[in-house]
């Protein structure tokens, strides 16, 4: 049965926006993240989840993260797509400049920094994943999704996605900490 109301589904929007913000940014990858900003793509997920409201079929929470996720996922391909085809230029906003959400917390340009350069090394460590460990890491661990859940819906066997799984998460892991061993040094 659809949603009940558009109220409905703009709460469940507000409730996952941060993880959406989060998932957008490790699934759009080096390529992607050189020629447009992640919050274009998060702005473009919401207004398209909120304007379809009527086409979900509620199935709790964990139904709307999906469906929601999904959508990213695909926004994601399609501008990739478009940037592939058409071998646009690449592009980058002003870096040095706060995001309104941050200035809205009193986040100092240096704390500001800091939290550019951690999101850089996340960013880094998720693109050295294959596009499989990526694809089941986010799905375990931003969508919530079960060894069952994931190995179904891939058409894998439960072990071949807990290997898969331990392997992108170690090789995060890995990446992790090479970065923090050479900041150390």
């Amino acid at each position: 049965m659809p949603s009940d109301s558009p109220h409905e589904i703009d709460e469940l929007v507000k409730r996952h926006m941060s993880a959406l913000r989060v998932f957008v940014r490790v699934r759009m990858g080096k390529e992607l993240r050189a020629r447009e900003e992640s919050c274009d793509i998060v702005q473009s997920v919401a207004r398209e989840v909120l304007q379809n409201g009527e086409r979900f079929q509620f199935g709790g929470d964990q139904g709307f993260r999906e469906w929601m996720f999904t959508t990213a996922h695909r926004k994601i391909l399609n501008r990739l797509e478009h940037w592939r085809a058409d071998k646009r230029s690449p592009r980058r906003e002003a870096d040095d400049q706060i995001p309104e959400e941050l200035q809205s917390l009193g986040i100092t340009p240096s704390q500001h920094a800091s939290v550019r350069e951690e999101l850089r090394a996340i960013e880094a460590a998720f693109d050295t994943l294959t596009e499989e460990q990526r694809e089941i890491v986010t799905m375990s661990r931003f969508l919530g999704m079960t060894h069952a859940a994931i190995a179904y819906r891939l058409g894998k066997t439960d072990v071949a996605v807990r290997k898969v799984l331990s392997r992108g998460l170690a090789r995060l892991a890995t990446a992790l900490s090479q970065r923090d061993g050479e900041l150390g040094s």
